[in-house]
């Protein structure tokens, strides 16, 4: 695996100084369940990185649920984390690697090398008995240059185009439900982008949790040609980044995240919107 971690890898290399590990655990709906759950435990060195003060800026007219920061804010957040060129980013968090995944892509996005998403989550390693702290790490702020890689990233002018021309694949990654427009608990609108395929992001894990191999990857995305371009989204731009991840592992070069995903899509009126299966 190229960008994700087992437990035992962290915990052999716990307190190794060029590694920083990051807890991004959130609920969404409870904004602050998840620094709560840092604050009464985690990983020993772990610092703590909020999917919506830290890794989002606030929702706009335009521009989803969690649009993406202000490029300054961000490189100051990863500084104070203890996040530079050199050092080893391993994250964590307890959704199924969801946040963490939406962390990973946006190291990788800014020009960080080594990010990796740690497989299972927190209460396995708790259930694993491995250690866990209540103490906050001291953390020395460094400077945190970014360095954009625009392929990564996808806009709402591609994904239109894309949605009427079939050139590039859309992947929705919301639950089936959502997909085909039956129910939608958070969006104005039910349905999907036109011509999108749904691959639900749970999709990328197996029954007990772990993230699926390579070919195991490759035989879930076999529907797709491994040298097309593809587009992923979903609600808001953060369940998409494992099927993003999942996506690189299985070997697929070509892949961007639609940050506003299916949120931005609605928020402009003449947007076309598919229900049902494709």
């Amino acid at each position: 695996m190229n960008h994700i971690v087992s437990m035992k890898w962290l915990l052999a290399r716990l307190y190794e100084p060029d590694l920083v590990i990051v807890d991004c655990r959130f609920a969404l709906g409870q904004p602050d369940q998840g620094q709560t759950a840092y604050g009464e435990a985690h990983i020993p060195r772990a610092v703590y990185l909020d999917l919506e003060k830290d890794l989002s800026s606030p929702a706009a007219q335009h521009g989803g649920r969690h649009p993406l920061p202000d490029l300054e804010q961000l490189a100051s957040a990863f500084g104070k984390a203890g996040i530079h060129r050199d050092v080893r980013v391993v994250i964590y968090d307890d959704q199924g690697g969801m946040i963490a995944s939406r962390l990973w892509w946006m190291l990788k996005y800014t020009g960080h090398e080594q990010a990796y998403v740690m497989d299972e989550g927190f209460t396995a390693w708790k259930d694993a008995s491995y250690p866990v702290t209540d103490e906050r790490p001291v953390v020395i702020p460094v400077t945190y240059e970014p360095s954009l890689q625009p392929a990564m990233l996808a806009s709402m002018e591609d994904v239109r185009a894309a949605s009427k021309d079939g050139s590039t694949v859309l992947i929705d990654s919301r639950e089936p439900r959502r997909y085909a427009g039956i129910e939608e608990p958070l969006d104005t609108k039910a349905g999907h982008i036109p011509l999108a395929v749904n691959y639900f992001w749970k999709g990328v894990q197996d029954a007990s949790g772990h993230w699926k191999d390579a070919e195991a990857l490759q035989e879930h995305f076999s529907g797709i040609a491994k040298d097309a371009e593809v587009i992923v989204y979903c609600g808001s731009g953060v369940s998409a980044c494992p099927n993003v991840l999942a996506l690189k592992e299985a070997g697929y070069r070509n892949v961007k995240l639609y940050v506003g995903s299916w949120s931005d899509w609605i928020s402009y009126e003449e947007n076309p919107v598919a229900t049902g299966e494709e």
